[in-house]
């Protein structure tokens, strides 16, 4: 192998896409070469993630792995989450691990491999508290592409105090990027003839709170569709439950770009659960705003997550949630099951509910959901819309409608070869739970 190679896989969520993108970006800028391959690979990369048990036994598992199959010329890096909240516990845990950056110094990279490859090995970089996060570095543009699509970082950290949630012990609060480092950013993208930019963020509706702005996702939108309009779709993600203002459903709802989509994670419906959970408890007010979006865009498409098994839900709490989710009919939902997490704010109820029990909960509200999506779905059947083609074959291709987030929403299937990337009207001509078929017009 040789000394220049490196071999990089990113786990968990698309904000640890963008790092991984930036981090192998500075490598390739520093004369390193990617590689498809962890055999072919002098440095073995793995960008982690951290936020729950199984997102850290996967991270666990993928460094272990590499560790056991490393040579001995070859150097393993654990990067991301876990080094930034475990440090040398970490080392411990995963032994052959050579080194370890955490996620305020993802931008170290290439000089960190450099002193390996000088024979001068590191000063382990991670948890380091007075080492505020840092969002932008030389001029690099903090985005990660997925064919026509790509996810634009617009801030990180967060701000809000979830009993349940890791983020701010890994990530800190809220940093926003500067507009004209954004903008940058999306005039890049327009050059690269992207399709649809997603705005991420661990909440994109706290954008610009840091910077002295209010309602900053709103100009930030403003500014992106102004600099970009080659760019068809803009998608929002990541918002927080009353945050959402008249102004932002004005953008959505008037700017033709904007796609009528949001992801709000709820997390539950009973306020006595929200409270306990830290979050947003007042649900009538969240229905008025789903409400007030649904008026103004009546084919939005919404998706949320919640969490079951949660420290005091019972069956009548989590009836409750079922009840919410049948009359508010979400197009798209995601359930997990209560991760015990140390340090957090829940960590003194600790986790009386059985796993058994909280898979039993997943299932019934999946099963109920499932209705929910098929009937929504099957609303669409003999009506036009627009698809992102994503793959093709001889005779078929692969997409997504509006309705639908790259990498975890549902598909569109075609019996035509469509070029990769462009984007089509089609006739939709039927429905399944998650998926669309549709034929070209």
């Amino acid at each position: 192998m040789k000394e220049n190679t490196f071999y990089l896989i990113s786990l968990g969520c698309a904000k640890n896409s963008v790092d991984a993108d930036s981090m192998a970006a500075l490598l390739i800028n520093d004369g390193m070469v990617p590689v498809l391959k962890p055999s072919q690979a002098r440095f073995l990369i793995v960008n982690t993630c951290g936020f729950i048990a199984p997102a850290r036994e996967e991270s666990i598992a993928e460094l272990k792995n590499l560790s056991a199959k490393k040579k001995s010329d070859q150097l393993l890096i654990a990067t991301g989450c876990l080094p930034q909240r475990y440090g040398a516990h970490l080392l411990d845990q995963v032994k052959g691990i050579d080194g370890i950056i955490g996620t305020r110094n993802w931008m170290d990279i290439a000089s960190y491999i450099a002193d390996f490859r000088a024979g001068n090995p590191p000063v382990q970089r991670f948890n380091i508290p007075e080492t505020s996060l840092r969002m932008d570095y030389k001029n690099l543009a903090r985005v990660s592409l997925q064919g026509a699509s790509a996810y634009l970082k617009i801030a990180d950290g967060c701000r809000r105090l979830c009993a349940f949630c890791a983020i701010p012990l890994i990530k800190g609060k809220n940093v926003s990027r500067p507009i004209d480092n954004i903008l940058n950013d999306v005039q890049f993208l327009q050059q690269m003839n992207i399709k649809e930019i997603n705005l991420i963020a661990q909440d994109t509706t706290d954008y610009g709170s840091d910077l002295g702005m209010r309602d900053g996702l709103t100009t930030l939108i403003d500014h992106i569709c102004e600099k970009a309009p080659l760019i068809p779709w803009i998608r929002i993600l990541y918002a927080y439950p009353g945050f959402v203002t008249d102004r932002l459903i004005n953008r959505m709802a008037s700017l033709p770009q904007m796609l009528h989509y949001l992801d709000i994670p709820l997390q539950h419906a009973d306020p006595g659960i929200l409270k306990k959970m830290q979050r947003p408890s007042n649900i009538d007010q969240t229905i008025q705003t789903i409400e007030k979006m649904r008026k103004a865009m009546p084919d939005l498409a919404i998706r949320t997550t919640f969490i079951v098994g949660y420290p005091g839900e019972t069956e009548r709490e989590f009836q409750t949630l079922l009840d919410f989710i049948s009359e508010v009919k979400f197009d798209r939902v995601g359930v997990f099951p209560f991760s015990f997490e140390k340090g957090t704010a829940s960590e003194k109820y600790g986790d009386p509910i059985s796993e058994e029990e909280k898979a039993d909960r997943v299932e019934r509200l999946m099963m109920m959901q499932q209705d929910i999506s098929l009937k929504l779905n099957q609303k669409w059947v003999g009506k036009s819309m627009r698809v992102l083609i994503e793959g093709t074959d001889d005779t078929h291709s692969i997409g997504r409608t509006f309705r639908d987030a790259p990498e975890i929403d549902g598909l569109v299937f075609l019996d035509e070869k469509v070029e990769p990337g462009t984007l089509v009207n089609a006739q939709i001509t039927g429905a399944l739970v998650h998926d669309l078929t549709a034929k070209l017009l």
